[in-house]
This record gives structure tokens, sequence and C-alpha cells, in this order.
């Protein structure tokens, strides 16, 4: 594909419809068609949008928690399901791409939850699917460990594109996976707020600061556009999360936002941004703008030491359990010269047949 490539985004920076999937999704497809007859080729959503982000668990302890934690396993989705069905029909009469975030549930455990987020094509093929890696302070109440597997840059025909969720955007090797694989448009998720501390306190966690630091500076090394998607905390969320105790209006209140923006290959903001009110951030992309910072320092190029620098990412999807249908050896087998065994292939988790030799020994005496 060439580099002469331009197009228009759409950045989301909207709420969900809080802890209730069917609507939210619906409020999605709505924005997908509006950006769409906007003139928009890709549409991209915050972090965990369907169907909320788990900010209870900064707002009180863990033991006060467990109805909110159980709502949310019964509205998480799974991959594939109704719910990415029903967004990548829309996605694919629109014309559009589109990247949302959402909670992942499991057929292996009615409690285990992802942070995870897909790439959406614009026929409506699920094109990237991605675990968070990490799960960032509290957030480990809620989520579950991602993998690798969706560590990866999709050749489309509006460029290279990848994605990281959130705090994953601080981690220099997951970025550095997906700037290895020619990445020139990056989707960057975020919360709407990220306490860390009573604001009256003071020294909380500036997540505006950290997300104009985080995607300045993937975009100056990779050479890349990153598009920043971060969630809006609506009145009827923040009604909802008032149960937390009666300081939690303050610290929502008082708590620094999340910002949605663009940056261009040269670290540089394009345009607006959205941090207080509820929209879509509508910007261009023109990939020929990734071509010439290459020259000054191409980091997956001409500007690295492979032969001092080695990094191995593992792409296997974590599974609690694999079956077989072959059986295992028993004792008087051990010493047949050829034997069938099932070898678990960590490229996409299948298994496969393999012949092991086995060398005719005898069996140590036992004195």
């Amino acid at each position: 594909m060439g580099h002469n490539v331009e197009y228009k985004a759409a950045i989301a920076h909207v709420s969900p419809v809080f802890l209730n999937t069917a609507a939210t999704v619906s409020k999605a497809c709505s924005i997908i068609e509006e950006a769409a007859r906007n003139g928009a080729q890709l549409v991209v959503f915050p972090e965990a949008y369907i169907p909320a982000f788990p900010l209870w668990s900064a707002l009180q302890a863990p033991i006060y928690n467990h109805d909110f934690f159980v709502r949310l396993a019964h509205e998480a989705i799974r991959v594939p399901g109704p719910e990415l069905e029903r967004i990548s029909r829309v996605a694919r009469t629109a014309g559009v791409f589109v990247s949302i975030g959402f909670n992942e549930g499991t057929a292996a455990s009615v409690g285990c939850i992802w942070n995870s987020n897909v790439l959406i094509g614009d026929d409506g093929t699920i094109l990237n699917h991605h675990r968070k890696l990490v799960p960032t302070f509290y957030e480990k109440l809620t989520w579950a460990n991602g993998d690798g597997a969706g560590l990866r840059v999709n050749e489309t025909r509006l460029g290279r594109v990848g994605m990281l969720i959130c705090g994953e955007n601080t981690n220099p090797l997951a970025r550095f996976t997906l700037m290895a694989q020619g990445e020139q448009v990056h989707i960057a998720t975020y919360p709407p707020l990220w306490p860390t501390r009573d604001p009256g306190q003071g020294g909380n966690y500036d997540l505006a600061d950290a997300i104009r630091i985080r995607a300045a500076a993937h975009s100056f090394e990779a050479k890349c556009y990153t598009l920043v998607a971060a969630g809006y905390l609506d009145s009827a969320t923040r009604q909802a999360l008032l149960v937390c105790g009666s300081e939690a209006g303050r610290i929502m209140d008082e708590s620094p936002r999340g910002v949605s923006m663009a940056i261009s290959p040269t670290g540089k903001q394009i345009g607006d941004k959205l941090a207080d009110s509820e929209g879509i951030l509508y910007v261009d992309i023109n990939l020929e703008a990734c071509i010439e910072p290459k020259q000054f320092h191409d980091v997956v190029g001409g500007y690295n030491r492979f032969d001092i620098f080695h990094l191995t990412v593992t792409r296997a999807r974590n599974r609690p359990i694999c079956f077989t249908d072959k059986l295992p050896l028993d004792a008087d087998a051990i010493s047949a010269p050829v034997v069938a065994a099932p070898v678990y292939r960590a490229e996409d988790g299948e298994l496969e047949e393999s012949r092991i030799n086995t060398l005719n020994k005898p069996r140590p005496s036992i004195a």
C-alpha cells in the first residue's frame, strides 16, 4: 500500500450508558453512523467503553464493591458475540473502520473479565482482538491479565494500524512491538478519570498530562499518528457512583480528567482536544507525513543496533485448559521407537501432531 493516503478520523470522547451493554452498543452504533455521515473513515472509542470503566474501585474499599463487580460480569461481552456482530454490521454498512474498548467475558469462567479492544474493518471483519496485558493499580480488582495475541499491526487501506490500552502506552516493549511492525496509526484508549489520591491531599495522578506525554513520545519515536480516545464522565454515571460514599462526588469532581486528542508523527498535537464536554473530535490523517521524520531517528530501521538488542514477543493466547484426543503414554509404551504426541503451537494456541523419535534405551536399574 502506498504512503500517500489521506482521510478523516473520528475520536469519540463519549460516555457509555452505565453498566447497560445493550444501550451502550446502540449508542456506539449511532456514533459510528454520525461519524460516517461527516466523512470519517475510522472511528475510535474509549477504553472499556462497553459498558463501563470500573471507577468504583478508586472510590471505596473492595469489600463494598461486590455488587458492581457482579453487574459488570453479567454485562461483559464475548468475542465473537452478538454485540460485536451488531457493531460490525454497522461498520460494514457505513464502510468505516471501528476501534472499540469493552469488558470481555469468557465461557471458561463466569467471573473472569478482560479489558479488551477490537479493530473492526470496513467489511465488518474483526481484524485484531487485544486484551490489556496488565491491569493498572486498582484495575487488578476487576480485570485479569491479558496476553500477547493482540500485539499486532494490521495492514489496511488506512495504513498500518495498531492499538494499546491506557497504561500499556507506558510500556516501552509493547510500544516497540508495534513500531517494529511498521505502525503508522496508533490508537490509545483511556478512562474518563483515574483517581490515585484524595484530591484534597494533593499529588493526584494528572491523567491528561500523562496522556500528552505518552502520546507525544510514541508518535515522536514511531513517527506515526496517535489517536487518543478517553472516556467522558456523564451525570448519570456520576449519580450511579454516589453510592460509593459521602466523598465519592467530591473525588470525582476534583480528579483530573482524561483528554482526547490526536498527535502528528512529529509529536505535535493536531487541532483541538476534548476533555470537559462530550463529543466527536475529527482529525485529518496524511500517511505521507510518516516518512520524512524516519530520516532522523528510525528506531526500527537504521537508528538501532539489532546485533546488540533483541526482543522476542509471545503471541500465545492464555487458556486455562487444552484438550486432546490423544492417549497419554503408559509404562509399557515408553520403549516404542516412534510415538505420536500432541505439541502445543504457541502461535495460535491450536494442537498439531508431531512425530517424536524416542531412542530404545534400557531402563535404569534400582540398586
